[in-house]
């Protein structure tokens, strides 16, 4: 039985994932911001929904919920304790809890930070990570509702994963977070690389997501924050000091790109 995950672009920067099983005709969407893209989708691959899946209760991740199940009947499935935030959601889950589409199980990973309750699925037959806002491509999501050690806990969490875990990251970052990484990280050379990628990659009008989580975790400082050579790179930068502990030189650094601007999350 094969999947297939392609990205619907939503918004000015939003990704809805869309997870068909064409043998059945059957598909599973991730974060529907926008319910009509979602739809149309659906209908010019002749597949009919029968699984919303949410991170977050943001309304550009949530949005579409209340269209697809008017016109499918599919469930939605999302964090517990934000329950309350998201209307008609059929299933409350937390960390460790099982989710299933077709012959595919998720799981189910507390990564809040972002958001006080934000979760992410990790389904090991796809090889696919969906992560909302939690974690991008070369950055992170910003900090709403948490504290950066409850967001440095959920980012170690993300990197455990193998390194074949292809990242399905909610919005087009990129571009924007290598500079910012450029700027703090300088010597790094697959950084180098991977922001070269990136910028091709754009240039051509083509996504950079899904991200390589293998690669990820040798070029995105954010999951680097207890990298010794990126710690010495801050300080010389005026990021940080030597004792500071990772999660508080996480936090540094997240603060530090709230005022490099370019992004909003």
């Amino acid at each position: 039985m094969s999947f297939i995950v392609e990205l619907l672009p939503a918004f000015a920067d939003n990704y809805i994932f869309l997870v068909s099983d064409r043998d059945l005709g059957l598909a599973m969407v991730v974060d529907p911001g926008d319910g009509e893209v979602v739809v149309r989708a659906l209908k010019a691959r002749d597949l009919h929904l029968s699984l919303i899946l949410n991170t977050h209760h943001h309304t550009d991740h949530t949005g579409g919920n209340d269209l697809l199940q008017r016109e499918y009947g599919a469930p939605v499935i999302g964090p517990a304790k934000e329950k309350s935030r998201i209307a008609g959601m059929s299933r409350a889950v937390g960390h460790g809890d099982i989710v299933t589409f077709s012959t595919l199980r998720g799981e189910v990973l507390a990564t809040g930070g972002h958001t006080a309750g934000h979760i992410s699925y990790y389904f090991p037959q796809l090889k696919a990570l969906f992560c909302g806002d939690v974690l991008f491509s070369l950055g992170c999501g910003k900090l709403f509702e948490g504290t950066p050690a409850e967001m440095w806990e959920s980012l170690k969490l993300l990197r455990a994963l193998p390194d074949d875990t292809q990242v399905y990251a909610a919005h087009e970052y990129s571009e924007a977070n290598a500079k910012f990484a450029l700027a703090i990280d300088k010597g790094n050379e697959a950084l180098k690389a991977r922001a070269a990628e990136i910028t091709a990659l754009r240039k051509a009008g083509k996504p950079t997501i899904p991200a390589l989580l293998g690669n990820e975790k040798i070029c995105n400082p954010f999951l680097r924050a207890d990298s010794t050579e990126l710690r010495n790179s801050l300080i010389k930068g005026g990021i940080g000091a030597a004792d500071a502990d990772a999660a508080a030189l996480f936090g540094l650094m997240r603060s530090a790109k709230d005022r490099f601007g370019g992004q909003k999350l």
